[in-house]
């Protein structure tokens, strides 16, 4: 007889979201639906559902699912959305997106990531998700605007040819200090009177760098 269970670690993952306050049960939902196994290494796949960071190519990470949950509850994603991800690393946070928004444009400074992660998009049939290849730190003018953005690498101060972007309405989250150590997850939203800011949690992220990497 087989069984409709989920396997152990998937139901752990699941859990842990939940134990940490992740309560938004759509975001649950999608987070057990994206198969986090597609976008680690081959090495990592037995540990592919742990609540870690894990290690992939040119140097990045994909965060932990904590931190993927975390961030997608606090953007109040709804289905008309357009989004704009800054980091795109393995894919993963942007399949996430692409199941909860209209629109998701992800951008990417390392060709080989971003590739990859088309690749992996295409083949788990999020075709409302577009990688770009290109500097997610300057921006051409012609893009834009969106109803949420969310930077998935560190920055000492937020772009504000990013904040430009926002809709009135908007929701914008970035992991905000050194690029060495720890930063806060910061939330800014634009309302009719100009920007709120919000300091949200403890965080470590990859630094944003700029330009379009050369070699990768």
């Amino acid at each position: 007889m087989i069984s409709n269970q989920p396997p152990p670690e998937k139901m752990m993952f699941q859990l842990t979201l939940r134990r940490r306050g992740i309560s938004d049960q759509t975001v649950l939902r999608t987070m057990e639906e994206v198969p986090r196994e597609l976008f680690v290494e081959a090495s990592d796949r037995d540990g592919a559902y742990r609540d870690s960071a894990l290690p992939i190519a040119c140097g990045q990470t994909i965060s932990q699912p904590f931190v993927v949950a975390y961030m997608t509850e606090q953007l109040q994603l709804q289905k008309q959305h357009r989004v704009l991800e800054i980091g795109t690393g393995s894919g993963y946070q942007a399949a996430v997106l692409s199941k909860l928004a209209r629109q998701v444009l992800t951008v990417e400074r390392y060709r080989k990531l971003a590739d990859s992660a088309r690749a992996r998009l295409e083949k788990l049939g999020c075709h409302n998700v577009e990688v770009m290849l290109g500097d997610g730190l300057n921006l051409p003018p012609n893009i834009g605007p969106f109803d949420r953005i969310i930077v998935t690498a560190a920055v000492e101060q937020i772009p504000d040819n990013l904040v430009d972007r926002l809709e009135v309405g908007g929701i914008l989250i970035a992991p905000l200090g050194p690029h060495q150590g720890v930063q806060t997850l910061t939330r800014l939203s634009r309302s009719e009177t100009g920007i709120e800011r919000k300091e949200l949690l403890e965080v470590r992220f990859v630094p944003a760098l700029p330009g379009v990497a050369r070699e990768l």
